[in-house]
């Protein structure tokens, strides 16, 4: 019977997207005329390749269509959630009235019996009434006879995700590239181009003392030289780029003074990577540079 359910998904169903995926998940589990299957987040998740809030999202939208219904009396397999597909229990219930009536000769004004459940049957597909704590069960109602109705009003969700192998929220495709992270504010992605020196950037280059030692003119060399050299990169975030600008204006030559990194006049030198032959001599000639009082 999930062909017939999943038939009446493709040909009726008003959902689209994720939605009609999640009710094709549920109707591929449909076992009889009844139209009721079972499934939990995690699994409809794992088989749409969706993440568990999308599928939530699915499920809602799907109960206020009235396409699906949350039996929350019963529960499943390994206490997964059961639905109902009311709208294809009805038309299978309709098809085979019609066929009835074929072969039968029935009269076709004969009053439409009401959709109900049969628990006996149910429980062979493991759906069973949900079991009701003695305390809770004194309060309740007699229990009535062997069918049930749906409830379209879907249980109090717990909140936190349980579902520790399926992400909480995500693309729907793992496969698929994630198109909205550029334009996310979490995971920005640019290009090397776009990518701008912030004022984070530029107070690093003065506080190290790489103005002074290639000043502004320079600083915007190294910059515009940086921006060349980078310009077929695959887009990163501005964490990386600034990282990676940081490491090549630390590395960039002074104009006239190519691998020195120590300031003439200035008693401390900047390393940033220079080997120690270069740090040697750029200490001489620092220490060349500053007054003797003998001038």
């Amino acid at each position: 019977m999930s062909s017939d359910a999943r038939e009446w998904v493709w040909e009726h169903s008003a959902s689209r997207g994720n939605a009609r995926l999640v009710m094709l998940s549920i109707a591929d589990r449909v076992a009889d005329e009844q139209c009721v299957s079972w499934a939990s987040l995690s699994s409809l998740a794992t088989r749409t390749r969706a993440s568990v809030s999308t599928v939530r999202e699915a499920i809602d939208r799907l109960l206020k269509a009235g396409e699906l219904e949350q039996l929350d009396d019963f529960t499943g397999p390994q206490r997964s959630t059961v639905y109902r597909l009311p709208l294809a229990a009805k038309a299978v219930a309709q098809a085979v009235r019609e066929q009835r009536e074929d072969s039968d000769g029935a009269s076709p004004d004969e009053p439409e019996a009401p959709l109900t459940l049969r628990i006996s049957a149910l429980r062979r597909y493991g759906i069973r009434p949900r079991e009701v704590p003695e305390s809770a069960a004194k309060d309740r109602k007699p229990a009535g006879p062997e069918t049930g109705t749906s409830r379209r009003k879907p249980a109090p969700r717990r909140t936190g995700n349980r579902h520790g192998a399926v992400p909480e929220t995500g693309t729907q495709n793992r496969s698929e590239p994630d198109l909205n992270r550029r334009y996310s504010s979490s995971g920005a992605v640019t290009s090397a181009s776009e990518w701008r020196v912030g004022p984070d950037t530029h107070t690093w280059a003065r506080q190290q003392g790489h103005l002074d030692r290639l000043g502004e003119e320079g600083l915007a060399a190294a910059d515009a030289k940086w921006r060349v050299h980078r310009s077929d990169w695959k887009p990163r975030s501005a964490g990386a780029w600034a990282a990676d600008w940081r490491s090549w204006v630390a590395r960039e030559h002074a104009p006239g003074r190519p691998n020195l990194y120590a300031l003439p006049g200035n008693g401390t030198a900047q390393p940033g990577g220079m080997t120690r032959a270069e740090a040697h001599t750029a200490a001489l000639l620092a220490a060349l540079d500053e007054p003797t009082g003998t001038e």
